[in-house]
């Protein structure tokens, strides 16, 4: 459970027990309006709120009735292994129920709220009520190596079988004796037993030249391990040298062996070099430190540890193991930095994808224009947030960038497509740039960059609209801050000519007051008058605004920046419906029947 979770409180009555448990927890308390007297964030509707946290992969614990939650969430349940926990408490804090999210640490969970509060915990799940642990859920610091086994192995226990635990496992003390299962508790492959557990032991320590075939990493390492006597469960994390942190190897052996990639200094490395069995002077030459692969492995293992398996290689490979004294909770050194470049879509939180608020919900840090960030509502609350005006994107970009470079995990909000006139793109071309052209530093480049689709504003004008994007269609920018302004009234002719719908981004500002007009007139040199123009204001949000004219009746004075202007093309159409004007594009489909059912006239 890598998110701290969020107390939801929905009454004065249950207040002083969601401070209880955010204070016991760490986590921020989100209040209905109007009912709760104090919160970290507020929120107009429960079951909307819950359920855009749930969707963000947040544990809920929510102070309320358990059925709120349930109707809350029960559209979006697909899948028991990745959904967050979620947990009901009476609002007096006597009884904490875990409705989700057993699999994710639920229960757990629920015990420590009901400790906190001198409550009951009611754990329902049958495994932990009749054998007092959740065998497909060990503790921290342990693995399960096949998750899928622990099915019929709980099975079995339930149905009155008993089981032989060897190893050193306290947690499983409690099971009941038997011969009908067979677990281990053992760093050793253990083939032979229905379920093994593995206590996360052993810190990979590796290294490698620029693009080594992954093949041959993760051939090295699997040799190093066999030969060990070391399960690939028992594996606690990739440790290697921060140059490393975006060598595809590394980054494919960590995803194979699912734990997590850890970066260390050349000095945090040189700092072991004292107790490196095979150091090198060449590798300090090229990196600054005796040994990468042993030292990491080190490192991640502390003082207490040892080496376990000195540095073994291959033409463009290095591995090594380390042993720790104690399964490892924790991890040393700092994760390859993440950058998120996000689109949060217009505002509305129903129009914000699910993987951009779990990217969001995520990040420990948020980028961006203030107003956007404001926008994520309760999702941004207890994060640090570094807010940037208009007109400084290249800073924003650029410092978002550098932050994951440290290690963090930013998230860079946008407003609609972050790949649509946004920032996504100013990201790689700074990522793309010569240092001495103004491009970001090394460490930097070296970040993971994920790019997340938002709903854009032309797809939300014309969602409002009906369909005015139902045949081609094209985007232009009428802002000249960027863009020569001759290159845009090349686009403009271009597109009149070409018959496009048209989406025009950025119409006006205070400043910039003429090309909206011109366009206008470009455009009548190549479609009706009547043609039908969209005017769209702050979609998404409490003061949108929708409004249809005629192409010649089109005036500047209407518009402002938070306006989209879709301008059919000459076959759009505004039609008067039940529920209003509708604009569409048709696409053909009456030309394709009609010539199909003259194909068939006489036969």
């Amino acid at each position: 459970m890598a998110v701290t979770p969020v107390v939801l409180v929905l009454s004065r009555s249950g207040e002083p027990v969601a401070h209880r448990v955010a204070a016991a927890l760490g986590a921020s308390v989100h209040g209905r309006e109007g009912r709760v007297d104090q919160a970290d964030a507020w929120f107009a509707n429960a079951l909307d709120h819950a359920r855009d946290l749930f969707a963000a992969g947040v544990p809920i614990i929510g102070v309320c009735a358990s059925g709120i939650l349930i109707r809350a969430v029960a559209p979006l349940l697909a899948d028991k292994l990745t959904e967050p926990p979620v947990l009901s408490v009476s609002d007096d804090g006597s009884v904490v129920v875990p409705l989700l999210g057993g699999h994710r640490g639920a229960n757990r969970l629920a015990r420590d709220v009901a400790q906190a509060l001198g409550g009951v915990s009611a754990v329902t799940t049958a495994g932990d009520v009749a054998l007092g642990v959740a065998l497909d859920a060990p503790p921290a610091g342990w693995r399960l190596a096949d998750p899928e086994a622990a099915k019929s192995v709980m099975a079995t226990l339930l149905s009155g079988g008993g089981a032989t635990v060897t190893g050193d496992a306290p947690w499983l003390a409690d099971l009941p004796p038997g011969e009908a299962v067979l677990i281990e508790a053992t760093m050793a492959p253990a083939p032979a037993a229905d379920l093994h557990f593995a206590p996360q032991r052993v810190a990979l320590g590796v290294g490698c030249a620029r693009n080594c075939p992954e093949s041959e990493l993760a051939g090295l390492v699997d040799q190093a391990l066999e030969e060990a006597g070391i399960s690939p469960a028992a594996v606690a994390s990739v440790n290697t040298i921060d140059l490393k942190g975006d060598e595809p190897a590394v980054i494919a052996l960590a995803r194979r062996l699912g734990v997590p990639l850890r970066l260390f200094t050349a000095s945090e490395l040189e700092a072991e070099a004292r107790r490196l069995q095979t150091p090198s002077d060449v590798v300090f030459g090229e990196v600054g430190c005796h040994g990468v692969s042993e030292g990491a492995a080190l490192a991640q293992v502390g003082s207490e540890g040892t080496l376990l398996t000195p540095k073994r290689k291959t033409g463009q490979a290095t591995c090594a193991l380390a042993l720790s004294d104690q399964p490892m909770t924790g991890q040393k050194g700092r994760s390859r930095g993440r950058l998120s470049v996000v689109g949060i879509g217009p505002g509305q939180a129903s129009w914000r994808t699910p993987e951009v608020s779990r990217l969001v919900a995520e990040a420990e840090e948020l980028v961006g224009y203030g107003l956007y960030i404001d926008l994520l509502g309760p999702l941004a609350v207890g994060k640090a947030r570094s807010d940037f005006p208009l007109g400084g994107e290249e800073a924003r970009c650029r410092y978002a960038l550098e932050q994951a470079g440290l290690g963090r995990n930013v998230a860079l909000v946008c407003s609609g497509d972050a790949g649509i006139y946004a920032m996504a793109a100013l990201v790689f071309e700074l990522l793309d740039r010569d240092a001495s052209a103004g491009g970001v530093s090394d460490a930097a480049r070296r970040t993971e960059i994920i790019c997340s689709p938002g709903v854009s504003a032309l797809q939300g004008a014309a969602a409002r609209a009906g369909a005015p994007l139902g045949h081609d269609f094209c985007a232009i920018s009428l802002s000249d801050l960027l863009t020569p302004r001759e290159d845009i009234l090349r686009r403009l002719r271009a597109a009149a000519e070409g018959d496009f719908v048209i989406a025009f981004y950025n119409p006006v500002s205070k400043r910039r007051r003429t090309l909206l007009a011109e366009a206008r007139e470009i455009l009548l040199c190549h479609r009706p008058e009547d043609t039908p123009v969209m005017l769209a204001s702050n979609l998404g949000r409490p003061e949108e605004e929708i409004r249809y004219r005629r192409l010649v009746d089109l005036e500047v004075d209407e518009v402002d920046m938070l306006t989209v202007v879709l301008v059919g093309s000459s076959h759009s159409r505004l039609a008067q419906l039940g529920e209003g004007p509708r604009m569409y594009t048709p696409r053909g489909y009456a030309r394709r029947i009609d010539g199909d059912l003259s194909g068939k006239v006489g036969t």
